[in-house]
């Protein structure tokens, strides 16, 4: 037995020895582990999670009936796992677009196209913050239901193009003339883009959320719907409560007051300072 074994540590020592790891094979396992850690940091917090935990106890179960000799549950199973690439593509298809949409807005290429800091336009967004958070609050206090998206990165110009083209400077008083009852644009979402208010009265895609809550209505619903399709931010007045919501990356928190608003519309601004890459404003220009 320690004959064999020694046989055995003697080969595998040797064949180690012969392997020659060159400067090209570290940067591939780097950049393999690097995707690797990107993918479970990007399924940790999504429905994919619990689908791939899903699918890996289905895996396990095939295996186990095989060693087991169960014929015909080996047989279902593999033939269901053997469909099981085209029914991740449809069963993932929101994430994997919010995927690629990632890739295409990340920092990565921003640092090779930096174009420089843009104060002025800076100065110009903390200002316009501060005007829609104004009317927010009025909003608020006095119930008038709202829905303001500002634009990330992924461009919505199709929501843009269902509304009335505005394309005017921000400001408190015009947001709030929009949301009064009964006016001819007071039904649909303003969309902010460029530091401006580029439409109003648009339509956005309604969340399918099945575990929204039942006591949010359709704007809450479209808010999530539009922040699962971009990056966008949305901003939601319940004209029932005064609540304000914000939607982000498919989720929502409520209850929130100005300072809360401020950081969170300020959020890409600060990130894009700390990190001294592309400027999101000049970039979109």
């Amino acid at each position: 037995m320690l004959k064999d074994f020694s046989f055995y540590l003697q080969e595998f020592l040797r064949n180690v020895t012969l392997i020659r790891i060159s400067p090209f094979d570290i940067i591939d396992i780097a950049i393999v582990s690097f995707v690797i850690y990107k993918i479970i940091v990007w399924i940790k917090d999504t429905r994919a999670y619990q689908l791939i935990k899903g699918i890996a106890v289905l895996i396990v179960i095939t295996q186990v009936s095989k060693w087991l000799s169960l014929n015909v549950i080996n047989w279902l199973l593999t033939n269901t796992l053997s469909y099981g690439v085209l029914a991740l593509l449809i069963v993932f298809q929101p994430e994997l677009r919010r995927a690629l949409e990632e890739i295409g807005r990340s920092k990565i290429w921003g640092k090779f196209l930096w174009l420089g800091p843009d104060e002025e336009m800076a100065v110009k967004w903390q200002n316009s913050v501060e005007e829609i958070i104004k009317a927010v609050m009025y909003l608020s206090k006095n119930k008038i239901g709202a829905l303001i998206v500002v634009e990330g990165q992924t461009k919505i110009g199709d929501i843009i193009n269902t509304g009335i083209i505005i394309d005017s400077e921000i400001s408190s008083q015009l947001l709030i003339n929009i949301f009064i009852p009964n006016t001819p644009l007071h039904d649909g979402a303003v969309i902010i883009r460029d530091g401006k208010i580029k439409a109003a009265a648009c339509f956005l895609p309604l969340s399918e959320n099945r575990y929204i809550s039942k006591e949010l209505g359709t704007r809450h619903r479209a808010a999530l719907g539009i922040s699962e399709n971009s990056d966008a931010t949305a901003i939601v007045v319940s004209e029932e409560t005064g609540i304000i919501s914000v939607a982000y990356n498919g989720g929502l928190t409520r209850n929130l007051g100005p300072e809360a608003l401020r950081k969170i519309l300020l959020r890409p601004l600060k990130q894009e300072k700390e990190k001294n890459g592309l400027n999101i404003f000049k970039w979109r220009r």
